[in-house]
């Protein structure tokens, strides 16, 4: 398992289209991949999870990627928040 904690910088959180980016790439891997919110362990690929949790701009969230090719969903992971979700 990996995981990476992140800062929300959108400046709507992660609204309809970011998370249904999120939700998009998370699906394209056979690992399990979470977002860690608070008490929240968010299912990343379902964009009604991840809309429903309500994340926020400066919201701390945790990724955690498990699986066969958890480290190339931590890199789209990655690759996602540096390019701001595509906002």
């Amino acid at each position: 398992m990996v995981s990476k904690t992140f800062i929300i910088e959108n400046p709507e959180g992660l609204h309809m289209r970011p998370a249904g980016l999120v939700a998009k790439e998370m699906a394209k891997f056979s690992s399990d991949v979470f977002i860690l919110f608070g008490e929240k362990k968010i299912n990343a690929k379902s964009l009604i999870n991840i809309i429903s949790a309500g994340i926020k701009k400066d919201s701390e969230v945790t990724f955690e990627c498990s699986g066969d090719d958890e480290n190339d969903a931590m890199a789209k992971v990655e690759e996602l928040v540096s390019q701001n979700f595509g906002d």
